[in-house]
């Protein structure tokens, strides 16, 4: 942590959907680096994880991350999302603009209409893999979850499709919630009114992998053009983890954001 009286606003880290997703497993690789510079929290959000069950009925992650921030007296935060966690980063902005200080997101969806790079049978080839891998969590199903979030399959190690199939095996609640939420229209309650985005003067930094086959990066090219105070980072070999896959550009690339933009 830094010691300057010029300590930057705490920084919030908000996990994606898929099965065994958990504030650590997202942001592993991060948290010690951002951590010289920040007071990190990477939460599990209710619905996930150690975090306590969620029906569609009872979601709000937008109001869970202000209660969070509130508990621990957390005035204004920077809050980073992957996918899901994305989409829960531009909500905050819209309604709590007041509570956030900058906004940094890795390949969410810009809202919930059809686009222009859309798959034309529903969900994208990368959501269908992670519905599927809700419905079998087994290492395998995990193995074909790791390898489409990413563009370097190394990263897709037995461990860590292991490790992701025994996360998910151990909270068959969640399993089973998300299921329903997926037959209800999905986990994501409400989305960043785009006219509301076109309108805030946060700082918003855009990460999205080319080669994300989850979430196409037409939705950061959209919200690119609607949110005035935003830039947008396309990484080539890149999928859906920009996080993870590139670790190291990833966290200078937030560290450099956050204490200037």
């Amino acid at each position: 942590m830094l010691s300057s009286p010029r300590r930057p606003s705490s920084t919030i880290l908000i996990h994606g959907s898929g099965p065994g997703a958990t504030g650590w497993s997202n942001f592993s690789g991060n948290i010690e680096a951002l951590a010289r510079h920040f007071h990190v929290y990477a939460v599990d959000m209710p619905g996930w994880g150690e975090s306590d069950p969620c029906t569609k009925e009872t979601l709000d992650h937008i109001g869970a991350t202000i209660q969070f921030m509130d508990a621990l007296g957390i005035a204004k935060a920077a809050v980073v999302g992957n996918s899901m966690g994305g989409i829960i980063a531009l909500a905050l902005a819209a309604e709590h603009p007041d509570r956030i200080s900058h906004v940094i997101t890795m390949g969410p969806a810009a809202h919930p209409g059809p686009k222009l790079f859309g798959a034309g049978d529903g969900p994208t080839e990368g959501l269908k893999v992670l519905q599927q891998a809700y419905r079998t969590p087994t290492p395998e199903a995990m193995h074909a979850l790791v390898s489409i979030m990413v563009y370097d399959k190394t990263f897709a190690t037995p461990d860590l499709c292991k490790a992701r199939s025994d996360a998910a095996l151990a909270r068959p609640e969640h399993l089973a919630n998300f299921l329903d939420m997926l037959a209800k229209g999905g986990p994501v309650t409400r989305f960043a009114p785009l006219d509301v985005l076109a309108r805030s003067q946060i700082p918003m930094l855009l990460i999205h992998g080319r080669d994300d086959r989850v979430v196409h990066y037409e939705n950061s090219l959209i919200l690119n053009a609607y949110i005035p105070n935003s830039r947008m980072v396309l990484m080539n070999r890149c999928g859906h983890w920009a996080m993870i896959e590139h670790a190291e550009e990833f966290n200078r690339l937030v560290t450099d954001f956050v204490l200037h933009a």
